[in-house]
């Protein structure tokens, strides 16, 4: 252990352990099919397509802070029904707590996702998840997918009281962990959040770039698989 550069690992969980869009995608399809959103909508994909605008605009706002987590889990659902032409907010709020209960039951996990954390275990690093997302739901995911054992502490922003990419967070999760920025290294999807964040409290990075999208960034590391990680650590 003592030969290790790094000796805490913080991974990202949606969209870099945890298959988000596959995930979410199998959730909507469900609430689709036994809320019987075809008379509104006509296709499933246009469905899907007005709730992730919608849902993404509510994230950025409550990001911003301008809206709370409780508005923002029935609003997405609320406005891509109104723009649809059903004004029901009984029924948003009816879908959007079934959505919160199906959504952590998906455990769907990116190609090799098991493997690395395993191999890291076992070399002895100590492993971390930090998230934006809300503590019941990413309990549940980790829970449900089988992540949870490799972790010894799930920091959210709830927790913490602020988001990445804030110093704030990052900070936190370095107190919770006994960590400092020299010895660690964050591994997540997002530049802006997981890449911008790390470099803000001078933590080296490792960016998943699994559809290699182009950018202007330059993280410590890039990979485009997370079996690429054992190259690194």
């Amino acid at each position: 252990m003592t030969n290790l550069k790094y000796q805490h690992i913080f991974f990202d969980l949606d969209r870099t352990l945890w298959d988000f869009n596959k995930n979410s995608e199998a959730s909507l399809n469900l609430l689709f099919r036994d809320y019987q959103l075809q008379s509104i909508f006509g296709s499933f994909l246009f469905f899907k397509s007005r709730y992730e605008y919608h849902n993404g605009k509510l994230w950025n706002a409550y990001y911003q802070n301008r809206i709370k987590k409780e508005d923002l889990i029935y609003r997405r659902f609320y406005l891509t029904l109104k723009e649809a032409g059903l004004d029901d907010l009984d029924l948003a709020k009816e879908i959007a707590n079934d959505f919160i209960e199906i959504s952590p039951l998906q455990t769907a996990t990116f190609p090799n996702a098991h493997q690395i954390l395993e191999y890291l275990k076992n070399k002895g690093y100590q492993l971390y998840i930090i998230t934006n997302g809300f503590i019941e739901v990413q309990a549940k995911k980790l829970k449900n997918s089988k992540l949870d054992s490799y972790f010894l502490e799930v920091i959210t922003s709830e927790d913490a009281g602020a988001n990445k990419p804030t110093q704030q967070i990052f900070e936190y999760a370095f107190n919770r962990a006994g960590a400092f920025a020299k010895n660690s290294i964050m591994i997540g999807d997002d530049l802006s959040t997981d890449i911008a964040g790390a470099k803000k409290v001078k933590m080296d990075q490792i960016y998943f770039n699994p559809h290699k999208i182009n950018h202007k960034d330059e993280p410590t590391f890039e990979i485009n698989d997370l079996s690429e990680i054992k190259r690194i650590l």
